[in-house]
Parts: structure tokens; C-alpha cells; sequence
């Protein structure tokens, strides 16, 4: 066999190989026996019929399928021999492929890009530390109970987060529009749902008042039909409903899955999964700081194919997420081609500092990790012994520990600085930077 490689790129080849006529026909000679051990013909006993005959009926389809296997062998022999590493299927064009000659054919791929991770002492990284104050673990209680929000129908006027039952009829120019009615609607004032004045508009109102109000759409109104114009809406208050916060008592905390431990009991139990959110949040935090340093400190050629497989990747999660009739490939790859890069980039990299520096899922990590996420759940036991049954549940936890310990080996070398927060700003969430 034949070979020949040209660079036609950073991470194009251009491959040209040449394989012997021999072994093509041995190939196709070797299928037409096997097609002809079991071939049923009118006039022969099976595995009778003469090979000429085989050969006429047979031939042409077992040369294109012998074609194909010789291509696909050949090429994984090629870039073996050549110590390439693709990144995609190749594209094949046939130079020669006639009976009984040479077959000779290019081969074009992209190959993974070649380096070496560095700069790893350029990076800098802000470490935050905070811990669970009284003060936190109140703010959270009082969170459970709002989340826990019941509403008793009162006499008295409607005030802000009072819950409504209304009738409503919007109107613009006099017209009523698709949409802007509705009967026996639920509405939280100040909550935000309705248009601007729409709530506001609505304080101080009792069960039976009827209001008109006079409202103008935002013009970044979702309805461009609407965006701007200006609507009148005529509201009836069928109930006016005020919030009651729940007791911290044992029927509170049963909602929880906690029974019978009182509410110190309670508290320890929510401060545990405020700690354990806390340290999510710091690790990922410094996470993201260590992934974008690397990013930074080493940008490289991705390959299309690569690139590609992603985007289809993300194209298929942002339909399994947000449903609808729509097909993956529907979606503008343009939508998904910036995350997909910074997907793609990262996995070559965090792969060679795995490949550089030898390392290997710690599995005493392993376990913790596993059992962190089982303490959330009434059955500890039960989800850890889960996990050790599930190969492929076990494999990404094993996934998620070996990229902690790259983060890890980042930090020994990076620039990191230690800063004590409370727990409300370790907790929150970065924002994303705002485009141009």
C-alpha cells in the first residue's frame, strides 16, 4: 500500500493512497464464495452453482461492497502508519477505480490540533470563602415559608402581594384584541405579570369594584401588533385574597420530608443544603475562572467537524428543553457556534492537562462526591449503592471528579487570591457581560 500525506491547512490533510488490485479482487473473490455457499438458483442445488454464473449475477455488487471495505481499512491503516489523529470522517474522492487496476483514492480529514497547555501561571483566580450565618439561615426560613404562601379571601381594599381573582376585557381603539380577556383569573399584585399600571392600578380596589384603566404597551412589547398603542382595559375584582405565611411547626417541616425533630431540628437540616449550595457555588465559581484562564492562555484551531458535532449536539438539547414541533436542524447553527467552540476548545484542552500531567479519577473523590449528592435524598444508602451498579451513571461522576482535579492541578500553579464574602454574594449568581 501506497501512501502520501499533504498539509493543506493547519489541521486539513490531504491524503492520497494506493492499494494493490490484488487484494481488491481477493476481496470481492472472497465475498462472491460466500454469496455463492448459500445463493438460491432456479436449476442448481445450493452451494452448486457454477462460479461463473455466481460471478454474473453477483459481481458488481460484491466489487462496490469489497470497494467500501478496502477503503475503510485502508484508511485506518494509512493514518496509523502515518501517526494521524482524525477528528471526522474523511471525505473520499476515487482517482482510479477500474477493474483490475491499482485502486488509488484522496482522502481529506482534519486532524486534532497538536500543543502543549501552558501559561498556567498566568491565570488568575479569586477564591471566595463565606459561611452560614443565623442571619442567612432566617432569610432562607422566611424564603420556605413565602415559597409556602396560602391566601384567605378578606373584606378589606387590595393591596401589593394580595392575590386577585379578576374578569378583564382589553380594548384598543375601541376594538377587543386577541388575547387581552380573560374570566376568573388569579393575579398577585406587584408581581410583575401583567403591563405596566396594569397591578398598580388594581391597589385599593374591593371584591365586586369594577376599574377602568388606561394603559399604554411597552414598545418592546413581545406582540409587535400591540408594542406602543395604547389600551384600555375594564377589570372586575371578584375576590381580593390576602397572604398568611405558614407556622414553623411540624406541619411545615413534613412538606420537607422532616418529621418529629422540632425545629432546631429543621434549621440543621436546612443548613446543611445551604452549605452544601455554598460550596457548589465557590467551587464553581473558581471553576469558571480557572476554564476561561485556560481559554485564554491557550487558544488553538478547532476543528470543523468537531464544531459541527457540537452544534448538532446543542441543537438537539435546546429542542428536548424547550419542546414545540420544531426540528433540531431547523435551528440557525449560528445560535449555538460561539458555545459550541468554547465546548469544544475546552474539552481539547482540559484532555491534553489530563494527558500532561497523567491524571487519573481519584476514587476516594469519587465516593465522597457520590455521597454528598445521595445526603439530599431519605435513602442515603440506596442512591450510593445505585450509582455503583450503573456503569455509565458512575463514569460521569468519575467524568466530573478527573475535571475537579484538572482545576485542582490549575490552581497549584495559578495566581490565587482568597476572599472572605457573606454567603448572599458567594451564592449569587455571575452575570453574563452585557453585549455592545
Amino acid at each position: 500500500m501506497q501512501v502520501s500525506v499533504e498539509n493543506t491547512s493547519a489541521l486539513e490533510r490531504r491524503m492520497t493512497i494506493g492499494v494493490p488490485a490484488e487484494r481488491i479482487e481477493a476481496e470481492v473473490n472472497k465475498r462472491l464464495q460466500q454469496t455463492a455457499q448459500k445463493a438460491k438458483i432456479p436449476g442448481f442445488r445450493p452451494g452448486k452453482v457454477p462460479m461463473s454464473v455466481i460471478r454474473q449475477r453477483y459481481e458488481a455488487d460484491a466489487r462496490q461492497e469489497a470497494l467500501g471495505n478496502v477503503i475503510q481499512a485502508s484508511f485506518y491503516e494509512a493514518v496509523v502508519e502515518q501517526k494521524l489523529n482524525p477528528a471526522g470522517a474523511p471525505s473520499v474522492e476515487p482517482k482510479v477505480f477500474e477493474k483490475g487496476k491499482d485502486l488509488e483514492y484522496i482522502a481529506t480529514f482534519e486532524v486534532f490540533p497538536e500543543f502543549e497547555v501552558t501559561g498556567l501561571d498566568t491565570i488568575a483566580v479569586e477564591r471566595l470563602s463565606a459561611e452560614v450565618a443565623e442571619a442567612d439561615l432566617d432569610k432562607m426560613l422566611d424564603v420556605l415559608r413565602k415559597q409556602n404562601t396560602r391566601f384567605e379571601v378578606t373584606e378589606r381594599a387590595a393591596q401589593n402581594e394580595d392575590q386577585l381573582n379578576i374578569d378583564f376585557v382589553g380594548k384598543v381603539d375601541g376594538e377587543v384584541f386577541a388575547g387581552g380577556s380573560a374570566k376568573g383569573t388569579q393575579l398577585v399584585l406587584g408581581s410583575g405579570r401583567m403591563i405596566p399600571g396594569f397591578e398598580e392600578g388594581l391597589v385599593g380596589a374591593k371584591a365586586g369594584e369594577e376599574r377602568v384603566l388606561t394603559l399604554t404597551f411597552p414598545e418592546d412589547y413581545q406582540n409587535l401588533d400591540l408594542a406602543g398603542k395604547a389600551a384600555e382595559f375594564t377589570v372586575t375584582v371578584n375576590t381580593v385574597s390576602e397572604p398568611k405565611l405558614p407556622e414553623l411547626n411540624e406541619e411545615f417541616f413534613a412538606q420537607f420530608g422532616i418529621k418529629e425533630t422540632g425545629i432546631e431540628g429543621f434549621r440543621a437540616e436546612v443548613r446543611k443544603n445551604m452549605e452544601r449550595e455554598l460550596r457548589q457555588a465557590i467551587k464553581s465559581k473558581v471553576k469558571n475562572q480557572v476554564m476561561d484562564g485556560l481559554l485564554a492562555a491557550n487558544p488553538i484551531e478547532v476543528p470543523k467537524a468537531l464544531l459541527s458535532n457540537e452544534v448538532d449536539r446543542l441543537r438537539v438539547q435546546a429542542v428536548q428543553q424547550f419542546g414545540g414541533n420544531i426540528k433540531p436542524d431547523q435551528l440557525p447553527a449560528e445560535l449555538f457556534e460561539e458555545q459550541a467552540k468554547r465546548r469544544v476548545v475546552l474539552g481539547l484542552i482540559v484532555a491534553e492537562v489530563v494527558k500532561q500531567f497523567d491524571l487519573k479519577p481519584d476514587e476516594a473523590r469519587v465516593r465522597d462526591m457520590i455521597q454528598e449528592m445521595a445526603s439530599a435524598y431519605q435513602e442515603p444508602e440506596q442512591v450510593v449503592a445505585w450509582y455503583y451498579k450503573n456503569d455509565q451513571q458512575l463514569n460521569e461522576v468519575r467524568s466530573v471528579v478527573l475535571e475537579e482535579q484538572v482545576v485542582d492541578t490549575v490552581l497549584q500553579k495559578a495566581k490565587v487570591t482568597d476572599k472572605a464574602v457573606s454567603y448572599e454574594e458567594a451564592v449569587k449568581p455571575v452575570e453574563a457581560p452585557q453585549a455592545d
